[in-house]
C-alpha cells in the first residue's frame, strides 16, 4: 500500500499552493503553474486536482470575501494541511532517493533536449 500518493500534477498543484501561501486560489494557482513551468493548465484539470487533494486531506479550502468583480461570489482559497506537508516531504524524499541512486556517469552524459523556440516556429536542440 502506498503511504502517500501524489500524481505529478497533484504534486505541482500542492507545491504551488505552498508557494502562493495565503494567496492560493484557483486562478492564481493556474497562473503560477503556467508562469513557472511554461505549461498550459486547463481550469478543469486544476479543479479536478484540487478536489482530489482536498478529498485526500492534503489541502483545505475556505471562502474569502465576496467581491463585486466575481458577481458577489466569494473566492475559494486553499492551504496545505499537516497531512499535505507530510505528503510533500515524503514525495521529495523518495524523489531525492531515486535521483541519488542514478550513477553519475548516466547524468553526466550529453543529452539532446528538444523544445519549442520562443517564437513557436520550430524546435531548438540543445546538448547539455
Amino acid at each position: 500500500m502506498k503511504k502517500y500518493y501524489l500524481g505529478e500534477f497533484e504534486e505541482i498543484v500542492l507545491l504551488t499552493i505552498g508557494i502562493l501561501n495565503k494567496e492560493a486560489y484557483g486562478v492564481s494557482i493556474k497562473n503560477e503553474i503556467e508562469a513557472r513551468l511554461a505549461r498550459d493548465v486547463s481550469m478543469g484539470a486544476m479543479h479536478t486536482a484540487l478536489i482530489r487533494l482536498e478529498d485526500k486531506g492534503y489541502i483545505k479550502s475556505s471562502n474569502g470575501e465576496a467581491t463585486e468583480e466575481r458577481a458577489g461570489r466569494p473566492r475559494k482559497y486553499f492551504e496545505i494541511t499537516a497531512l499535505g506537508k507530510k505528503a510533500i516531504a515524503y514525495s521529495k524524499s523518495t524523489r531525492d532517493e531515486l535521483w541519488n541512486s542514478i550513477p553519475k556517469a548516466v547524468l553526466n552524459s550529453p543529452v539532446d533536449i528538444r523544445h519549442k523556440s520562443e517564437d513557436g516556429a520550430g524546435l531548438i536542440s540543445v546538448l547539455s
